[in-house]
């Protein structure tokens, strides 16, 4: 908007500065003019010929600068045949005619014969009552004055209309900023949405903005009624097809043939998937409208009591380290469910021993967790993220754990990485979140 105005204001400024110059120094030259057509009739009522048919005046001129030379005003009277009747402001110089030029009306034009005066003449072919011949009158004067006048007349428009042009487009450039500021505010508003710092746009606008925002917040009112009863549906939809599978199962207990088997391993199968789906429908719906924050240290000590008690059978050591004040932004069920996953897979893969770091930047919350398991290759790392992938198949589990926490990470803004811990030797899987300030 800016550069449209700018693009509009100069040239119409330059355009306006053209034509007030020729205006205004077409005033200034006329005015010049006016002047030595005052003189130049001057000379003409006074001139009359003598006894020997010569020009003289019956009276002088008036302006003392004619009888001062090189004064810079000066006349001439010339015809064929008759000796030049001068100012004595010319001295010895003698002023040169406009050629081709028909004088019966004054004739005005530059004339350069003085190389370091440049003059303004006034002429006119006059015949003289008795006169045989027609006598050429002329007045000139130096243009240095008039010269003066233009360049200072041209200084000021300058100046004037640069100043003019300046404020315009410091108005131009403050109107657009101010104007278009409540825009601004709209969306630093929905990015404090995005981020889950807000439910909606506030309501303090002015009214040209006010519709705009009353659409974004029934937008959002809209989207998150579609999301609600997408939840509902998905929910209702795992409570009807868990009472089916439940009786499958029922059908099985007892049976140990080939087709109580497959029905126990595929029923097994479908309620994994809609476990799955039910933690990402959930976490999505918390993820759409929670501002809520989550202090990292006490949810991951819950993870190790929880983990622990779960694996009771076996000599599970889980170690806390690293910055206890980091908070998560999003819901404790979440982070629990996306840890929880990654510590028991350590456990369940690992030897018993697993460290738990927490650390981060500014805008990140940063969890690794390290086992002293046999490690997984690189290349095999990328399968892990498979929905029911399992590279080991001897140990129990539905091979879901790290995609629930792939998914609900990335439902969060958040990544999963898997490295090689150091420390153990085993698998290091590193979690980043969004941080929330403590």
């Amino acid at each position: 908007m800016i550069a449209l105005a700018a693009a509009w204001i100069i040239p119409l400024l330059g355009l306006g500065g053209v034509a007030l110059d020729r205006v205004l120094v077409g005033a200034i030259t006329r005015n010049f003019d006016s002047q030595l057509d005052f003189v130049l009739t001057a000379m003409v009522s006074s001139a009359e010929l003598d006894d020997s048919g010569e020009v003289h005046f019956l009276r002088p001129l008036g302006d003392q600068r004619f009888f001062e030379p090189y004064s810079g005003l000066y006349w001439q009277v010339s015809a064929p045949g008759h000796e030049s009747f001068r100012s004595r402001s010319l001295w010895d110089r003698v002023l040169t005619g406009a050629s081709g030029q028909d004088c019966r009306k004054p004739c005005r034009y530059g004339n350069r014969r003085f190389a370091a005066e440049p003059l303004r003449v006034v002429a006119r072919d006059i015949r003289l009552p008795g006169a045989p011949t027609i006598f050429y009158f002329q007045v000139a004067q130096s243009t240095r004055d008039l010269d003066i006048q233009v360049r200072q007349l041209r200084a000021i428009l300058f100046w004037s209309l640069g100043v003019l042009g300046l404020g315009l487009l410091a108005l131009a450039a403050l109107q657009s900023t101010y104007g278009l500021s409540p825009l601004g505010r709209v969306s630093r508003a929905i990015a404090t949405i995005r981020s889950g710092d807000a439910q909606r746009v506030g309501t303090d606008y002015p009214v040209e903005i006010a519709p705009l925002v009353g659409e974004i917040n029934e937008l959002l009112d809209h989207s998150e009624r579609q999301a609600d009863a997408a939840r509902r549906h998905a929910g209702n939809l795992a409570h009807a097809l868990k009472t089916p599978m439940s009786v499958l199962i029922g059908e099985t207990e007892g049976r140990d043939d080939p087709l109580a088997q497959a029905v126990r391993r595929e029923v097994g199968t479908m309620r994994r998937h809609v476990d799955h789906q039910l933690a990402r429908a959930r976490a999505i719906g918390r993820r759409g409208a929670s501002t809520a924050r989550t202090l990292v240290w006490p949810s991951m000590q819950a993870i190790a009591r929880t983990v622990a008690r779960i694996h009771t059978g076996r000599d599970v050591t889980i170690d806390l380290a690293g910055d206890q004040s980091r908070v998560f932004r999003g819901e404790r069920q979440d982070l629990e469910e996306m840890v929880g996953n990654l510590v028991d897979n350590a456990v369940l893969h690992g030897g018993g021993r697993v460290f738990i770091t927490i650390g981060g930047t500014a805008e990140t919350v940063e969890i690794l967790v390290e086992d002293d398991g046999p490690g997984i290759p690189a290349a095999a790392r990328a399968r892990l993220f498979a929905r029911g992938e399992r590279l080991d198949t001897d140990k129990p589990g539905t091979g879901l754990g790290l995609a629930i926490a792939r998914d609900v990470a990335e439902i969060y803004g958040g990544i999963i990485a898997l490295e090689e811990s150091e420390d153990l030797g085993g698998l290091l899987v590193r979690l980043t979140l969004p941080a929330a300030e403590g």
